[in-house]
């Protein structure tokens, strides 16, 4: 199937992948487990975090989602880390909520899987393959923040650098929850589409963000910013997706072959995995 579609121009097999990998159900799925399962395993998390790391947790979350007041009142409230806060969370809590938040790392991993056209792995493979996706996840998290202000550079550095960051995360991300299955050199035009697109998003999003968050809570109250949230979410995964599924496509190409000296695509070839 793969080497048929290989024969076709390139904007054919541009559109037959978003086609096959349905762009707005994956970034939709994907927006509902981060909303559902990664944010409140961040509220567990922070509320046993030492004040300083709570503090880089807000400028991070702000970094991305922008800092105006609505913003800033929502994340205080959320990660005050106070002692009522601390005192609802119980050990199992955490423990429960930290589980529950492995269905984002599914939710990406069906992802990159339908991106690249394989078939689901074994959960025996996947399972500690999610746990520490989130592991690195929320520890390059925390840095997001000082990454954006390029260590006391400014943005002028802390953008490039933080898109380094993301490029080298949604790299690591598809070789990960791929276990193995596709080498590196032909996921990183994914990596690099996803990444770089995901940083773009998010910079030019913490322009209008603000003032949507501000008009949806004033609107129609605390529910608004869910909504709004919910939809800066479904775009950013849009972005993503795409990123990873475009990526796929490029990467047969003889020119991104070459300059990623991979071998030329043989006739034999069935599937990505087969590419050493």
């Amino acid at each position: 199937m793969l080497t048929a579609m290989r024969a076709r121009p390139l904007p054919t097999r541009v559109v037959q992948q978003l086609a096959a990998v349905n762009i707005l159900d994956l970034a939709t799925r994907l927006a509902a487990q981060a909303f559902l399962a990664a944010l409140p395993m961040l509220i567990a998390v922070s509320s046993f975090c030492p004040p300083g790391w709570r503090h880089e947790l807000r400028r991070s979350l702000r970094s991305l989602l922008g800092s105006g007041r609505a913003q800033a009142t929502m994340l205080d409230q959320m990660y005050s880390g106070d002692q009522q806060s601390m005192q609802s969370w119980g050990a199992v809590s955490v423990l429960v909520a930290l589980l529950s938040a492995t269905a984002f790392s599914r939710a990406l991993q069906r992802m990159c899987e339908r991106c690249w056209h394989l078939p689901p792995s074994g959960v025996r493979i996947l399972v500690w393959r999610w746990a520490l996706w989130l592991f690195v996840w929320l520890t390059a998290l925390f840095f997001q923040g000082l990454l954006h202000d390029g260590f006391g550079a400014g943005p002028l550095l802390g953008v490039p650098l933080q898109a380094v960051d993301s490029v080298l995360m949604w790299w690591w991300t598809q070789h990960l929850l791929l276990a193995g299955r596709v080498p590196w050199r032909p996921m990183l035009p994914g990596a690099l589409l996803a990444g770089v697109g995901a940083v773009g998003f998010s910079q030019v999003a913490a322009l209008w963000l603000p003032m949507a968050l501000q008009r949806s809570v004033d609107r129609y109250g605390p529910l608004g910013s869910v909504f709004t949230l919910l939809s800066w979410l479904i775009l950013f995964f849009t972005i993503v997706a795409l990123g990873i599924a475009l990526g796929q496509v490029f990467a047969q190409e003889p020119m991104v072959r070459r300059a990623l000296r991979l071998p030329e695509v043989s006739s034999g070839e069935v599937t990505p995995s087969t590419t050493r």
